[in-house]
């Protein structure tokens, strides 16, 4: 998938998102904007089921507290949703029947074992990982990754691995790259 015009997140023709799930929008994307942004995360969260996990990756200022916000209003979850750097981890319970919401700010983390010691249930909710590649290996079966990049000053891409910019660098307007790959093998959803 690319860029689509208007920032609506698009979904291929024909693609049954109940069966499928978050593999419908496996692909790469452009996002002009935080509400764009925010609406892909809706979009998203309306696809994500129990035990379902998404890693989030991308510098400062990216986008991904954003994506997760509207992840949470996809799942209809209590807010605000904010980024959990200084707890690590914030639950975020259901406002209806549905999964509840696990933010984890991974960046202080040094290994799996140490995101298995924060004790998340894994299996009855949907569990988002900011910071976390490298440390979901062998946590579940199968993980989603959204990598977040962005254009800083004029100079090509700012990913993960790049240059973190300086706050007052961060320009919440520039344009995303937004990639959904997915990791392991699929599992079937039951419906």
């Amino acid at each position: 998938m690319s860029g689509n015009e208007g920032d609506t997140p698009v979904v291929a023709p024909g693609v049954d998102t109940q069966t499928q799930g978050l593999d419908a929008l496996v692909g790469t994307r452009e996002i002009t904007s935080p509400d764009a942004m925010e609406a892909l995360g809706e979009e998203m969260g309306r696809m994500l089921r129990p035990g379902d996990m998404v890693v989030l990756t991308g510098p400062l200022g990216a986008g991904k507290t954003t994506l997760t916000r509207g992840i949470g209003r996809g799942l209809d979850v209590r807010g605000p949703i904010q980024s959990p750097t200084f707890v690590l981890a914030r639950t975020h319970p259901s406002l209806s029947d549905g999964a509840p919401l696990v933010h984890v700010d991974a960046y202080r983390l040094g290994s799996a074992a140490e995101l298995d010691d924060l004790d998340i249930d894994f299996d009855g909710s949907v569990v988002i990982v900011e910071w976390g590649r490298g440390l979901v290996d062998g946590l579940r079966e199968q993980w989603w990754e959204v990598e977040l990049e962005r254009e800083w000053h004029g100079r090509g891409v700012d990913n993960a691995c790049g240059t973190i910019a300086h706050e007052a660098d961060l320009d919440a307007d520039t344009p995303r790259l937004v990639k959904i790959t997915r990791h392991g093998a699929p599992t079937t959803l039951e419906g």
